[in-house]
């Protein structure tokens, strides 16, 4: 398992952070490494995300002295969305089948998470695993989430460009869960910005990543508090760190999908900041 630590950044130092500054502290990539968990793990509310990418064998999720256990979820829960491929999740000997879209929230204690292909190591048929972890307090029922599970929300107009389809997976309206709050959301073709007016919530922070970016697309990731923004690039299956106090939006020059997970105060979905366009810097 690869590991990468983040520390938490004063939005103040972000003034004077150049390109590569900003990419070294908030983009975090190679998020799949074929045969390899590659994790990050950000001491903004000590989130831990990233990848997981079986071919050949089982990768077992692991703990170490970064996380004060050997079992990576003695203290902590986990939300996990297949973006591609076909594959398996162990949970303590329950295997979970799972395909692009289906998800799975595994709760505090679980001892043993354990990924796997079910293609026989076909390249083409390999499952990508994206993986969202929060500190937590009480053990919650591992659930089995598959898309048609998630809870929908379809918002956004054509004539700004924002019709997405929002799925919430580990949600409360969904399965119980400590702070951890994740999911999924689809833009529509012809739709590029991912929220717009943008937002702040100070309570929460939040990663994104994203995915299904087009061939020659890229993601322009919105970053910095409002009155002094500045911009990631983003390409296909790279994530960002948002911290509480950046905005949180993003324009693509073409339709893209995306996974959210947010860790912090509260699992208040709406509980967010309306920055008005105009007020942008």
């Amino acid at each position: 398992m690869k590991l990468d630590i983040r520390y938490g950044n004063h939005p103040e130092d972000m003034k004077g952070d150049d390109t590569r500054r900003l990419r070294e502290r908030f983009l975090f990539e190679p998020v799949f490494m074929a045969d390899e968990i590659s994790l990050c793990y950000t001491h903004s509310d000590r989130v831990v995300f990233g990848g997981v990418a079986p071919l050949k064998k089982a990768l077992r999720l692991e703990g170490g002295k970064d996380f004060g256990s050997d079992v990576f979820l003695d203290r902590r829960e986990l939300g996990v969305i297949c973006i591609a491929g076909r594959g398996a999740v162990s949970v303590d000997g329950t295997d979970y089948p799972m395909k692009k879209g289906n998800g799975l929230y595994i709760g505090k204690g679980v001892k043993d998470v354990v990924f796997s292909a079910t293609a026989d190591g076909q390249a083409q048929d390999a499952p990508k695993f994206y993986l969202a972890s929060a500190p937590a307090h009480t053990a919650y029922p591992t659930v089995f989430i598959p898309i048609e599970k998630a809870n929908p929300r379809k918002v956004g107009e054509a004539a700004t460009v924002n019709v997405r389809t929002i799925y919430q997976y580990v949600h409360p309206a969904v399965c119980q869960s400590c702070q951890l709050v994740m999911g999924m959301t689809v833009l529509e073709e012809r739709s590029v910005w991912n929220t717009m007016p943008c937002h702040t919530h100070e309570r929460r922070m939040e990663v994104y990543f994203y995915f299904d970016v087009k061939p020659g697309a890229a993601v322009f990731h919105l970053h910095g508090q409002p009155d002094e923004t500045r911009h990631i690039v983003m390409n296909n299956e790279q994530a960002v760190i948002s911290p509480s106090w950046s905005i949180h939006a993003g324009v693509g020059t073409a339709a893209y999908t995306f996974i959210w997970a947010m860790a912090g105060e509260n699992q208040t979905f709406d509980d967010m900041d309306t920055v008005v366009t105009t007020a942008l810097r």
